[in-house]
């Protein structure tokens, strides 16, 4: 279903279907379904369309920088000082969680354990065979298959990759070493797939394959995931519960772009969660169009959370959105006066 939610999106902007009032964005997969859905509910209401095309942050932060969309998208926040360089004004939409998920015949969803340091072993190769004793040693007592691993990462340019990478990177002095975390690395081993559902498509038809796909696309395919061990020491399972947890304890209000990072919480939260983020101009170009990018995403943060949480993203804080309806008034303008004000 997500799938072709996102695809649908990109084909309609492809289709030059649009009408003079609607607006364009391209960027991350990982936000790809809500964003349809939003699109959907609010041009029944407002007659306004939203095009999105789903090709990686990566893509989005170019598009966004060549002015060939009214907003980008990524899942790899950008720094105060690449925001400050390009001109443009960052904020968050949803969050979510990375998952790590296997086909491994005979192991159930949440059973398998894992700590940060064995995921990364996998990634970097070390670790070769389900049955290895490093894997063994976290769960005593089952039956791993003597399966070889296949690793599957992403093929394209991705924010989920660079919040796995960063992960990896936080977990193993050899990952942060040897690959490093960014949207797009030099994988050791392993095939790779395009986009969020081409690494849960691998994964799902390659018997003893492990890959990461964004927590939505773990549901959607009906992939099974891993327990991971938290920075407080249990072992935790992706829930909405646990990736609350994570933005929980974070300060919003220190991070220039809303930039804070989520990864490795103390207490019951998610190690891998994130939230994801929209680019656009501080000095809009076509104020109307910014105008409406952003009246967009205030319907978002007004009537869109019921919708986030049916597809297994986590909407956030109340006191956020309200920071960034505040950093809208004043950072996006036209000659010098606000493009929006939310009421």
């Amino acid at each position: 279903m997500f799938k072709t939610l996102a695809v649908a999106l990109g084909a309609t902007l492809l289709a030059g279907a649009a009408s003079a009032g609607d607006i364009s964005g391209a960027g991350a997969t990982f936000p790809a379904p809500v964003y349809a859905k939003w699109a959907e509910a609010y041009r029944a209401q407002s007659g306004v369309g939203m095009n999105y095309q789903a090709i990686g942050s990566g893509g989005g932060i170019k598009q966004i920088k060549a002015k060939t969309v009214e907003f980008g998208a990524t899942d790899k926040p950008l720094s105060g000082e690449e925001l400050n360089a390009a001109g443009l004004f960052q904020f968050p939409t949803v969050m979510g969680g990375v998952v790590p998920v296997t086909n491994l015949p005979g192991v159930a969803p949440g059973e398998l354990k894992m700590t940060g340091a064995v995921v990364a072993q996998i990634m970097l190769g070390e670790i070769k065979s389900w049955n290895d004793p490093r894997i063994a040693a976290l769960n005593p007592g089952k039956r791993l298959p003597p399966f070889p691993i296949t690793v599957v990462h992403r093929s394209d340019g991705s924010g989920t990759t660079y919040v796995f990478t960063s992960y990896l990177a936080l977990k193993s002095a050899d990952w942060k070493s040897k690959v490093g975390a960014n949207t797009d690395v030099a994988w050791p081993v392993g095939q790779g797939g395009k986009g969020n559902d081409g690494v849960a498509a691998q994964v799902k038809q390659t018997p003893g394959a492990f890959g990461y796909v964004e927590y939505n696309f773990a549901r959607a395919n009906k992939l099974d995931y891993i327990q991971l061990a938290s920075a407080s020491g249990g072992y935790v399972q992706p829930t909405e519960k646990t990736f609350s947890a994570a933005a929980a304890r974070a300060d919003w209000t220190k991070a220039p772009g809303f930039a804070v990072s989520l990864l490795d919480q103390p207490g019951d939260a998610w190690p891998i969660t994130s939230a994801t983020f929209i680019l656009v101009y501080k000095n809009q170009p076509n104020p109307a169009n910014g105008a409406e990018v952003l009246k967009f995403f205030d319907w978002a943060y007004k009537n869109g959370d019921a919708q986030a949480a049916q597809l297994d993203y986590v909407p956030l804080p109340a006191s956020v959105k309200a920071l960034v309806r505040a950093d809208w008034t004043k950072s996006v303008l036209s000659a010098g006066k606000p493009v929006y004000v939310s009421k």
